[in-house]
């Protein structure tokens, strides 16, 4: 066998293995990074509640729900009494308590701060989860506030 018969038929080889390697590639592509869960505390009786966990999964979050109350998971995440509300989430490390909206929680993850986590105490009328029909299109303003791992609190973002 001559060498340039030899070398073709090699260099022939690593062709096909590359093109079947890339083949294999796009069929297997690699999998995408999950994205965290929100884990929503609640009553199970709540249904302002069970509209902010609505407005969460039509913004793009994937929601696991745990019926079983929020007092003591908002004790766990060290969030003061004084910054309550009727439910208490958690994604990724940080506390979300109350009703912030979708786009203040992707802000959250994407800027990372040193807190706690966000919350808007109380149940503000016009935010997310309390902004159905039977309020009439009534909006209150509130603030979404950034809990400082100190105790203290900013406002992150206020809404009219």
């Amino acid at each position: 066998m001559n060498k340039s018969f030899f070398g073709k038929t090699l260099a022939l080889s690593a062709v096909l293995a590359s093109v079947a390697g890339a083949g294999w590639m796009l069929a297997n592509p690699a999998p995408a990074e999950a994205k965290p869960v929100l884990e929503v505390y609640k009553s199970p009786s709540c249904g302002c509640c069970g509209e902010w966990v609505k407005h969460m999964q039509d913004n793009g979050f994937s929601v696991k729900i745990h019926d079983t109350g929020n007092s003591q998971i908002r004790t766990q995440m060290g969030i003061s009494p004084k910054y309550g509300s009727c439910h208490t989430a958690v994604i990724d490390g940080y506390a979300v308590e109350g009703h912030p909206p979708a786009s203040e929680v992707k802000r959250l993850l994407a800027e990372r701060p040193d807190a706690v986590g966000i919350a808007v105490p109380a149940m503000p009328i016009g935010s997310p989860g309390m902004d159905g029909e039977a309020y009439g299109g009534r909006k209150d303003p509130y603030d979404v506030l950034l809990l400082g791992k100190n105790g203290t609190h900013s406002v992150y973002q206020s809404y009219p």
